[in-house]
């Protein structure tokens, strides 16, 4: 079992170290009101320590996002691990007092497609979840409308040819099985669309977004998250519509992390790969951050 220490250790050797884990202790009481009944403070320990690991640019992030995503996660009752959730490093524009513009890298949380279809059975009219991946080979039809319909017999050639497409249908309590088709290239338009880690001037998925790693699944996240919006929705996937790919501040005293507002910025509707900041403007916004408390 990892201990406070070894987490500690573990990121001092990081290139950056960061304070990820004096702030878990400073704030413990609060973060502990934040938590379901589920999680607790040596779990938390685990899961930052893993996250770390597997990403050593969480250590440069500022702290307060890390915990922000971390806790807003857990709070919906998922962990980011296994394909539930993805913790992603990005520099995130935000605006100084003086008007100016300065870049801090920060955590984004990612929702995965295996979290999305937990929370989607947590209602308690969900009956079953059924998905596929359309190959060009495959036997593929489907139809909307007042006869919706929608067959799929994969090829049993070992050459399927290239991807074509994705779907989901839900069965739900009362006899409905709604479900949702969507092209690779609608999925690939809706990623590079919303998602904050796909480069607009570079037009590539930064090389840490699940977008980048694991597209199958992120494509799969996106037609439920499409179909959501028609089924009854658990309390959680409603939350996790609206907090996926964004970047949240913890701050001390708060009771509800997913009242923690939304701090992603864009400039021209787009995230920047920005220069580092210099010493200078880091001790500039250390100071600032003083001054709002």
């Amino acid at each position: 079992m990892a201990k406070p220490e070894d987490v500690k250790n573990q990121i001092a050797k990081l290139p950056e170290q960061t304070d990820i884990i004096k702030l878990i202790g400073d704030s413990k009481n609060e973060l502990g009101r934040a938590l379901p009944a589920h999680m607790n403070a040596e779990r938390i320990t685990r899961i930052a320590l893993t996250c770390v690991r597997l990403n050593p640019d969480l250590a440069k992030c500022t702290p307060a996002s890390f915990l922000g995503a971390l806790f807003t996660c857990a709070q919906i009752g998922l962990e980011p691990v296994a394909g539930q959730a993805y913790l992603i490093p990005f520099n995130n524009n935000k605006k100084k007092s003086d008007g100016t513009w300065h870049t801090v890298k920060e955590v984004q949380l990612v929702i995965g497609y295996q979290g999305a279809t937990t929370l989607f059975y947590r209602h308690e009219k969900a009956l079953n979840l059924s998905w596929g991946v359309v190959y060009e080979k495959d036997d593929f039809r489907y139809q909307y409308g007042t006869e919706e319909f929608l067959k799929h017999i994969p090829t049993l050639s070992d050459d399927r040819g290239k991807v074509l497409g994705y779907y989901v249908v839900a069965a739900i309590q009362g006899g409905g099985r709604p479900f949702k088709f969507m092209t690779v290239k609608e999925c690939l338009e809706h990623g590079q669309k919303h998602s904050k880690t796909y480069d607009k001037t570079k037009k590539e998925f930064y090389k840490s977004s699940p977008w980048a790693t694991s597209f199958d699944a992120m494509a799969l996240k996106t037609v439920l998250f499409q179909l959501a919006k028609l089924l009854p929705k658990s309390t959680e996937l409603q939350r996790a519509l609206t907090i996926d790919e964004t970047s949240r501040e913890f701050r001390s005293g708060i009771e509800n992390a997913l009242d923690l507002p939304d701090q992603t910025n864009w400039i021209d509707g787009e995230v920047k790969e920005l220069p580092e900041l210099t010493d200078a403007d880091k001790a500039a916004i250390e100071a600032e951050e003083k001054k709002q408390g």
